[in-house]
C-alpha cells in the first residue's frame, strides 16, 4: 500500500527537526555533526519533511517582554478555534493559536498595556465560552538592551529568519558584521527563538504534544522535568509564570498518557495537562507592530514598563 512522506518519517527526521526547531539556523552541516550524519543527508530529510507538509515554514518566535509587550494565555474549549481568535482579537494581537484534541484550543495574547486589565477583558468577552483557564506568562522584567539596528533586522527575518547574512546586510542597507553580530545577541537571548511551524497531524507514527505541567516554583522544578523527560523533548521547554510547558513527542496515546503521569510525580509539579495540538501558529504581526511603532518614535520606547532605550546608530 502506498504510504505518504509523513506517515514514514523516523527518528532520525524527528532528531533533526528537534534540532531546528531549537535553531533552525544551524546550517545542514552542523546539525548533520551532532547527529552523526551528513550535511547531504539532513538537507534531503528537510526537504523530505517540506514536500510531506510536516515543516510548514521556517519563523521567527520573539517573547514579547522581549519588545516590551506583557503576555496572557487563554485555555478555551467547546468554540471554533477560529471564532476564539476573532474575540481574542479586541483583546490583544495572537501571539500563539494551538488548536488541540478534545475541542481545547490554546490562545496566547499579546498585551500592550496592562495585563490584568487585558485579562479581565478577555473574561467579559468570553462570558459564552467555557475557560478552562486564563493566566499571564509572568517574568522578571527585561531591559532588553535593543537598539535601531537590532530591530531592523529583526524585521528583515519575520518573514524567513533562515535568510543570509550577506543578503539581510544588503535590504537592511547595513555590514555584513553588523548582521552577524546583531544576530548572534539575539540568538544568545532567552527570548528570541529562530524556529519554525510544522503540521502536527502530518507525523505519521509520531504524536507531538504538549504538557503543561503547574508549579508553586516553575524555575525550581524544570530541571527535575527535564532530568524524567529529556529524551522525548521535541523542543525546548519554557516557563510562563507558574506553568512549565514541555513540548513532546511520543508513540501512541498511552505512552502520551504515562509521560502525563510522570509530570505530576516530579517533586515540585502541583498538577500537569495534556494537549495534543492539531496545529500551532504563531502569528507574526504583532512583531511587525511593534518594530514599524519603534521606527516613527524618535526615541527607541518599548514598554511603558521597560525604560527607554537611547536610539543608537548601526
Amino acid at each position: 500500500m502506498y504510504r505518504t512522506v509523513g506517515e514514514i518519517l523516523d527518528e532520525l527526521d524527528m532528531q533533526v527537526l528537534g534540532r531546528l526547531l531549537n535553531n533552525c539556523r544551524e546550517s545542514d552541516r552542523q546539525v548533520g555533526r551532532e547527529l552523526g550524519i551528513s550535511g547531504g543527508a539532513v538537507r534531503s530529510r528537510v526537504k523530505k519533511m517540506q514536500e510531506a507538509g510536516v515543516i510548514e515554514r521556517f519563523a521567527l518566535r520573539v517573547e514579547p517582554p522581549m519588545l516590551g509587550r506583557g503576555l496572557f494565555y487563554i485555555v478555551v474549549t467547546g468554540r471554533d478555534p477560529d471564532e476564539i481568535l476573532r474575540q481574542a482579537r479586541f483583546v490583544g494581537e495572537p501571539y500563539l493559536v494551538a488548536p488541540c484534541v478534545g475541542g481545547v484550543t490554546v490562545c496566547g495574547i499579546v498585551a500592550e498595556d496592562d495585563v490584568q486589565e487585558r485579562i479581565e477583558l478577555a473574561k467579559n468577552l468570553m462570558r459564552d465560552v467555557r475557560v478552562l483557564s486564563i493566566f499571564e506568562a509572568g517574568g522578571p522584567e527585561i531591559d532588553p538592551g535593543l537598539t535601531r539596528t537590532d530591530l531592523a533586522i529583526m524585521g528583515e527575518l519575520v518573514e524567513d529568519p533562515r535568510r543570509k547574512i550577506e543578503d539581510v546586510a544588503r535590504a537592511a542597507g547595513l555590514s555584513t558584521k553588523t548582521v552577524a553580530r546583531s544576530i548572534e545577541k539575539l540568538h544568545r537571548s532567552d527570548s528570541v527563538y529562530f524556529t519554525l511551524v510544522y503540521d502536527p497531524t502530518k507525523m505519521g507514527a509520531f504524536i507531538p504534544f504538549a504538557v503543561m505541567a503547574w508549579a508553586q516554583d516553575a524555575r525550581a522544578a524544570l530541571p527535575g522535568l527535564e532530568a524524567v523527560f529529556s529524551d522525548h523533548f521535541l523542543q525546548a521547554p519554557f516557563i510562563a509564570k507558574n506553568h512549565v510547558v514541555l513540548f513532546m513527542y511520543g508513540g501512541d496515546v498511552f505512552q502520551l498518557d504515562d509521560l502525563t503521569q510522570r509530570a505530576r510525580d516530579v517533586p515540585g509539579v502541583g498538577s500537569a495537562d495534556l494537549f495534543i495540538p492539531k496545529s500551532i501558529l504563531f502569528p507574526p504581526g504583532w512583531i511587525r507592530s511593534v518594530i514599524e511603532d519603534a521606527g516613527r518614535s524618535p526615541t527607541l520606547r518599548l514598554s511603558n514598563r521597560i525604560a527607554r532605550v537611547p536610539a543608537q546608530p548601526g
